[in-house]
């Protein structure tokens, strides 16, 4: 992890913003619990137990929703090495401490919500889940030498992107029990956004050059923290194609609306490094909208011609 002088300054300069933007979270969210959102007399035993083992058939999610569903939940099993991550870029003292807890315990219910109901209602193979999990949160996550101001810009992104796929997951499934999870846990990833938000909002008035460098490097550089998981291409692929989470929505529903709240194109403080940065990210921008553009209309080319012989896309 890299850290310079200036960067080390800002973080405790935000230290009362933090604490600020903490006392707001805490008064804005919502008690609620993941046992209420699974539909339990839909569970019964496995062979293990006397019962029967998962099979395809059982499952009332295509496999659409199954990849959404399973890359999701995978993603947000990997808790432990998210915690780490922001442990170290924020500390475990004060007000940072504080979020950190508070922000790992709200996560915390995310996965055994997503697990439970997909166990419970049979919709992915329960083994296949375990292994895989197994493997990922072995394998772990590392966020490299980011420093702490690239993490907090970084998460600003990544948590509404997760937002946008959980909540488009939901209406993937056809199963309003489902819908109406992923929407919860999507409220939960949309107060986190805004608190990270903010932090970046606070730190581009306090070193400006210094922010607006990290926002363009975790921009040019995003990927989701599931990428490195097995199968993400080919998962990523099928959830792009269905309109889940795709370039479109990254650009127009994830970075365009984080970048128009800090005013990131209107500010007129930065001096030669930040005005750099700014205009490196305005040229990637441009080429990411295009990128998105010609995956729109290629993926509308493929829904006419699988109409044309009497298929039925799936899209959100």
């Amino acid at each position: 992890m890299s850290q310079t002088p200036p960067q080390a300054a800002v973080l405790t300069e935000l230290e009362p913003v933090v604490e600020e933007n903490l006392n707001r979270h805490i008064k804005l969210a919502k008690e609620w619990h993941p046992h209420d959102y699974v539909p339990w007399d839909e569970g019964r035993n496995f062979a293990f137990l006397g019962g029967e083992d998962w099979s395809p058939e059982q499952s009332k999610l295509d496999e659409t929703a199954k990849a959404a569903m399973f890359v999701n939940l995978l993603t947000e099993d990997n808790l432990p090495s998210y915690h780490r991550e922001i442990a170290t870029r924020f500390g475990r003292d004060g007000a940072w401490g504080q979020w950190v807890g508070r922000w790992t315990a709200e996560e915390g219910r995310h996965g055994i919500a997503i697990r439970d109901y997909l166990v419970v209602t049979r919709g992915v193979d329960p083994v296949a889940l375990e292994r895989a999990r197994m493997d990922y949160m072995t394998l772990g996550y590392d966020s490299g030498d980011k420093s702490p101001l690239e993490a907090v810009a970084y998460v600003s992104f990544q948590e509404l992107a997760t937002r946008v796929s959980h909540r488009n997951t939901g209406k993937a499934t056809g199963d309003p029990v489902a819908d109406q999870l992923l929407a919860r846990i999507a409220t939960d990833e949309n107060l986190h956004m805004i608190f990270y938000r903010n932090l970046v909002s606070a730190a581009f008035d306090i070193d400006p050059d210094e922010m607006m460098k990290a926002v363009a490097h975790e921009v040019m550089h995003f990927e989701m923290p599931g990428a490195n998981m097995a199968n993400f291409r080919k998962n990523s692929t099928i959830i792009a194609k269905a309109g889940i989470y795709d370039l479109r929505l990254h650009h127009d529903e994830v970075v365009s609306p984080i970048l128009r709240k800090w005013r990131v194109f209107d500010r007129d403080d930065f001096g030669p490094e930040g005005e750099k940065a700014r205009e490196e990210l305005a040229t990637f921008l441009a080429g990411l909208d295009e990128q998105a553009t010609k995956f729109v209309e290629s993926r509308e080319r493929l829904r006419a011609r699988m109409m044309a012989k009497g298929e039925v896309p799936v899209q959100v």
